[in-house]
């Protein structure tokens, strides 16, 4: 079976048309379509003088691998005709209604994945819509409770709590979400990864995983407790430990994931190992959706000079999580 992949363009100001038009010159084994709006995305190919063979897509076609220098679209109307490296406002609905238009497609099972490129967020704040990112509208979409995890050669990175100010971060760790997001991690390690016996390391949220308690509670009276309990269901998990020292090899070697307690405990570690390379996948959804590891550019929209690296990669990991799926029936 070819897998369809549907790959949204993202911000249309930024490096998200660029990515689309510069990804498919190359082979992939799947069917990948473009959800963007059409004109946008011939006119960015002319920008950087690449020449493209375009067609609409066609869900009665069979499903047949992607050819260089081709790109099949999924047609979405920008609102008004952006410019490159000046995102507008206006257009932040075409944003919301790309990942809308994508997720649902995935959901009726039109699409086997669903991958993303980058959005500016504060943009589509600037619009007066309320947004914190990619994950959590997907979820809203679709259903179900998301789990951000990265990954990049060697090394995944799930987060307990995602785009939220640091003050409020202790607040958010309660036994519930921890114990839902610990069980969302087991799963989609199983579901997804083919890990037969996945084993995490789950870091503290305070220094030295709170000193015994000197430097904070929370291990004691929420990550702990939780820990044990799952422990007893027969869950690998080793922690709570310091996050200064739980990325070293000793530990890692032996470990299939991270569980970090907010984004910047874990993420800064992941992009030094494997910016470029690495893939933001959201766990605990209805459909497989990947990501890149990285903003809009703005600066570099329609310059041409921008690496494919993590864009290639979230491509590759979506049909790999496909095909696991496939060889695994009745899980997501």
């Amino acid at each position: 079976m070819i897998p369809r992949i549907l790959l949204t363009t993202g911000e249309p100001a930024g490096i998200g048309p660029d990515l689309c038009i510069l990804i498919a010159q190359r082979a992939f084994p799947c069917e990948l379509v473009i959800a963007g709006d059409a004109d946008l995305l011939a006119t960015r190919a002319a920008r950087l003088g690449i020449r493209m063979q375009f067609t609409h897509y066609d869900p009665v076609r069979p499903a047949a691998g992607s050819l260089p220098g081709t790109m099949t679209i999924l047609p979405v109307a920008a609102s008004v005709t952006p410019v490159c490296g000046a995102p507008d406002p206006v257009n932040a609905a075409y944003v919301l209604e790309l990942i809308t238009v994508g997720a649902k497609a995935c959901l009726e099972k039109r699409f086997d994945a669903l991958v993303t490129a980058p959005v500016h967020k504060g943009v589509i704040n600037e619009a007066g819509i309320a947004f914190t990112g990619h994950t959590e509208f997907i979820a809203k979409v679709t259903g179900g409770f998301p789990v951000m995890l990265l990954a990049c050669p060697g090394l995944r990175v799930a987060l307990t709590t995602t785009h939220l100010p640091l003050r409020e971060v202790s607040r958010a760790i309660t036994p519930q979400r921890l114990e839902r997001v610990l069980r969302v991690l087991h799963r989609d390690l199983i579901a997804r990864f083919a890990i037969e016996r996945p084993r995490i390391l789950v870091a503290g949220l305070n220094p030295h995983a709170g000193e015994g308690g000197h430097l904070g509670r929370e291990e004691l009276e929420i990550i702990a407790p939780v820990l044990e309990k799952l422990r007893r269901e027969g869950l690998e998990l080793e922690g709570p430990l310091p996050a200064d020292t739980l990325f070293l090899p000793k530990y890692l070697e032996t470990a299939d994931a991270v569980l970090a307690m907010y984004h910047d405990q874990g993420l800064p570690v992941l992009k030094y190992a494997g910016f470029g390379r690495a893939v933001n996948i959201t766990l605990g959804l209805p459909i497989i959706r990947t990501s890149v590891d990285h903003g809009t550019a703005v600066d570099l929209a329609g310059s041409g000079k921008v690496d494919t690296g993590s864009l290639e990669a979230a491509i590759r990991t979506a049909i790999e999580l496909v095909g696991n799926r496939i060889s695994r029936p009745g899980l997501v």
